[in-house]
C-alpha cells in the first residue's frame, strides 16, 4: 500500500535526478533470422558500467491538467500532481524516441473513463493497483493493454504499520521508506547532504491513463501498483508497492513497444533492499507540508500549538489582570487606623455625599395625594410633621 510519498525537488532537478543510460534500439541483422522469419540467435551487446555509459537527460512535458501544476512537497497525498516516468514512445514514432523517457506531471489517482462531471467526485479510491485483479479490473485492464505504464517518482513514501496488534489510526507508528544510498554520508531526510545528480530516488511502477471533460480539456492521472508484502515489509503492513530496484527493470516496464505484457508483469517482484526511520505524526494530515514530515522522529521538532483566538486571548489577559488585582488588596495589611482613616474618607467622598442626597425626602404633593386617599390619620401627620422638623 502507498498512500503518501515525499519529493522535494523542483522540475529541472528531478530531471537531473532522472539522467538515464542512453540506449540505442536493437537492430536484427539479416544473420540472426532463418527462413521462416523467425529469430534464433539474438546477440547481447555487452554491458558497460554506468560510469562509462553516457547519460541522457528525459524531456519534461507539461501538461495543461485542467490548470493544475506539480509542488514539490514533504506530504504528498492522492489527487496532487506529482511527476511520473513515460516512455517517448507514446508521443513520438520516430525510431530514436522508443527508448527515451519523458517526465511529466500527472494527478495521484486514476480517473474512471467513464465518470461524467467533476473528476473529483467519481467516488473510487484509486490511488493504488492490485496487481492481482488487475487484468479482471474495467478500470485498469484497457490502459495496461494499451501499454501505457509508467513510474512514479519520489524522495521516499510514507506506511503506517498496521500488522502486529490492532491500533487505532491515530495511534499508529508511521515511517519512511526510501531505497539506500550509494553514499552512507547522505541523509534522505536531510537535502544539505546530497544533490539532485547523486541522489537515489524511490521508482514505483504504475498506470495511467488520461481523461476528458466535457469542454474538451485533459488531465493524466495514475495510480500504483502494489502487491502482497514480502518479508522485508511484512512486519510493517500487508502491502507494498511494485519498487523498480534496476535500470533494467525501468526499461522493460516502460518500452511497452518491445517488451510483451507478460513480460512487464515479470519484471514487477518485491524489493530486495530498503531502508526506512520512524516519523513524527505530523504526517497523518496531509495539510501538513512541513519539512519535519521526513525527518526521524527523534530529529523532529514537536509541532507549535496553534495560536490563540484573539477575542479569547484579550478577555484571558482582562481576567487575569483582574485577578492580580484582587490578589494585591487581599495581600495589603488592614489595622484600625487604616480602617477608620478610610471610612472618613468615604464620608466625606462627593460619592458618598451624592448618596446620601440621593434618598428620598418627603414632598408635600406625596402629603396631598394621602389626604385625598383617606388616610389622614393625626398619628400620620405628627410622622409627617416630624420628619419635616428633623
Amino acid at each position: 500500500m502507498c498512500g503518501r510519498t515525499c519529493l522535494t525537488l523542483d522540475p529541472d532537478e528531478v530531471l537531473c535526478a532522472c539522467k538515464y543510460p542512453r540506449q540505442k534500439p536493437h537492430k536484427i541483422s539479416k544473420d540472426e533470422v532463418n527462413t521462416n522469419q523467425q529469430i534464433t540467435n539474438v546477440k547481447k551487446e555487452p554491458k558497460q558500467d554506468a560510469e562509462d555509459q553516457q547519460l541522457d537527460t528525459p524531456e519534461w512535458r507539461a501538461e495543461f491538467n485542467l490548470g493544475r501544476r506539480y509542488h514539490a512537497s514533504y506530504n504528498i497525498a492522492p489527487t496532487d500532481i506529482t511527476p511520473v516516468v513515460v516512455s517517448g514512445a507514446h508521443f513520438s514514432d520516430d525510431e530514436d524516441q522508443k527508448c527515451s523517457r519523458i517526465v511529466m506531471p500527472m494527478m495521484w489517482g486514476m480517473i474512471p473513463f467513464w465518470h461524467k462531471g467533476d473528476y473529483r467526485k467519481h467516488g473510487l479510491t484509486t490511488n493504488n493497483c492490485r496487481l492481482e485483479h488487475l487484468m479482471d479490473s474495467k478500470l485498469y485492464r484497457g490502459p495496461f493493454k494499451r501499454g501505457q505504464r509508467c513510474v512514479i517518482l519520489c524522495e521516499g513514501f510514507y506506511e503506517w504499520q498496521t500488522s502486529g496488534p490492532a491500533k487505532k489510526p491515530s495511534e499508529r507508528e508511521a515511517f519512511l521508506i526510501y531505497v539506500p544510498q550509494n553514499n552512507d554520508d547522505i541523509k534522505i531526510h536531510d537535502k544539505t547532504t546530497w544533490k539532485p545528480e547523486n541522489v537515489k530516488l524511490l521508482r514505483m511502477a504504475g498506470l495511467f491513463d488520461v481523461w476528458q471533460d466535457e469542454s474538451g480539456d485533459k488531465i493524466y492521472s495514475y495510480s500504483i501498483i502494489t502487491f502482497s508484502s514480502s518479508k522485508i515489509m511484512s512486519w510493517m503492513h500487508y502491502r507494498m508497492p511494485a519498487i523498480l530496484e534496476t535500470e533494467q527493470q525501468m526499461n522493460d516496464w516502460l518500452d511497452f513497444k518491445r517488451v510483451s505484457d507478460t513480460e512487464a508483469l515479470a519484471t514487477l517482484r518485491p524489493a530486495t533492499s530498503l531502508a526506512w526511520h520512524r516519523v513524527s505524526k505530523l504526517v497523518n494530515n496531509s495539510r501538513n507540508k512541513s519539512e519535519e514530515c521526513n525527518k526521524p522522529i527523534e530529529l523532529a521538532a514537536k509541532p507549535a500549538k496553534p495560536a490563540m483566538n484573539k477575542t479569547m486571548q484579550a478577555w484571558l489577559n482582562t481576567r487575569k489582570k483582574r485577578e492580580d488585582q484582587i490578589k494585591a488588596e487581599q495581600s495589603e495589611p488592614s489595622d484600625s487606623e487604616d480602617t477608620e482613616e478610610k471610612a472618613v474618607k468615604r464620608r466625606s467622598s462627593p460619592i458618598h455625599s451624592q448618596q446620601e442626597n440621593s434618598v428620598k425626602r418627603p414632598r408635600f404633593s406625596d402629603f396631598k395625594k394621602s389626604r385625598k386617599s383617606g388616610d389622614s390619620s393625626d398619628s400620620s401627620e405628627i410622622k409627617y410633621t416630624d420628619r419635616l422638623n428633623n
